[in-house]
């Protein structure tokens, strides 16, 4: 018989996770640098947001700073971080053991550096069970049999005395997952949970996470740079770029009209009916480097659409379309060029009915 879990269970829809002027800062033999600076978002029960953009734009780092995570070469500057009502930057170490697990879970890129390989997987899954809910090795032993066959790994009896090396790379993850879920944590953060996996085990690996999403109504948060991911399961996106969002809101909106020419350079480099041998679009040039991010807008160096206003003053997060953010100087451009153009009929039409 598996316990119960003890979170606090929210509707959904319920903003379980707020983050506001998010800062952290990184200490460097070339002196400190900010690595994330004023980011802000939401995640809401039952729903998933996925932090986007490519390597070394922050997303992992902002992650990171949300678990308590931090490198000891980072630390966080400024901002809040609140879970549940709780301001996870302002509380104790040991307040931030005691909700690991409980509140928050987190699944990691590497399955096999994150679990330990000395002790058997059911050993790693039970020890929330012993730590947080006082079981005994044996019940405990229970609770990760259940949790093995809850995520689709088959035999759990027989595999629950396995150490990590004798799982393939997807069970191994599956694994992984059913620690960061054990104890129905409203918060889930799952950082590139399908990396170095096949394009089946992917679709598993996500499928499993939406339907324990469904179960546990948790918040996801999913750290991606594959669109394709975010377009299957995400509900809302944050764009990153530089250590900072340049622009977020639901998915379909904000891949249906981009309204910040970073993400529309991302979403023109999706090769969709590309036809073999033909070339391939990709934005010019790369994420700068922390010390070297300019003043003014962080994206100018690539952008299309850069003038000397974008070197001049750092655009704010602003709304561009009901429920859609970005931060751009010129976003009603790339708006209008999504706007369907006015033929002469149309035109007459609408004259007509006036």
């Amino acid at each position: 018989m598996t316990s119960a879990p003890t979170t606090t269970r929210v509707d959904p829809g319920t903003t379980v996770l707020e983050v506001s002027g998010l800062n952290v800062d990184i200490r460097t033999p070339a002196g400190t640098v900010r690595a994330v600076s004023e980011v802000g978002f939401t995640a809401s029960a039952g729903q998933t947001l996925a932090l986007l953009g490519e390597s070394g734009c922050g997303k992992s780092m902002t992650a990171k700073a949300v678990a308590g995570q931090l490198d000891a070469v980072a630390h966080v500057e400024g901002g809040a971080v609140m879970l549940n009502g709780e301001d996870l930057t302002r509380i104790s170490a040991r307040r931030r053991r005691a909700i690991s697990g409980v509140d928050l879970g987190i699944v990691f890129q590497d399955a096999l550096t994150a679990l330990n390989p000395v002790y058997t997987v059911g050993t790693q899954l039970g020890e929330a069970f012993r730590i947080h809910r006082g079981l005994s090795a044996r019940a405990a032993r229970v609770e990760a049999i259940e949790l093995m066959r809850r995520v689709g790994i088959p035999e759990p009896e027989s595999r629950v005395d396995a150490y990590p090396h004798q799982f393939s790379g997807g069970m191994r993850q599956r694994i992984l997952i059913a620690m960061a879920v054990a104890l129905g944590p409203s918060l889930l953060i799952a950082d590139e949970p399908t990396t170095a996996l096949d394009v089946t085990v992917q679709a598993q690996i996500m499928e499993l996470l939406r339907r324990l999403r469904a179960e546990e109504n948790m918040a996801v948060v999913l750290i991606t740079h594959d669109l394709a991911v975010v377009a299957e399961e995400a509900d809302t996106v944050c764009v990153m770029y530089a250590g900072t969002v340049v622009e977020q809101g639901p998915v379909d909106r904000v891949f249906a009209t981009p309204t910040h020419p970073y993400t529309k350079g991302l979403l023109d480099s999706v090769p969709t009916g590309s036809e073999r041998g033909g070339d391939l679009n990709s934005i010019p040039g790369s994420p700068p480097e922390l010390k070297d991010i300019p003043p003014g807008c962080v994206y100018q160096d690539r952008c299309p659409l850069a003038r000397a206003l974008c070197r001049a003053q750092r655009p704010d997060l602003r709304e561009t379309t009901p429920g859609q953010f970005a931060a751009c100087h010129y976003s009603e451009e790339l708006l209008a060029a999504h706007a369907p153009a006015v033929t002469p009929t149309d035109t007459t039409a609408t004259e007509a009915r006036s």
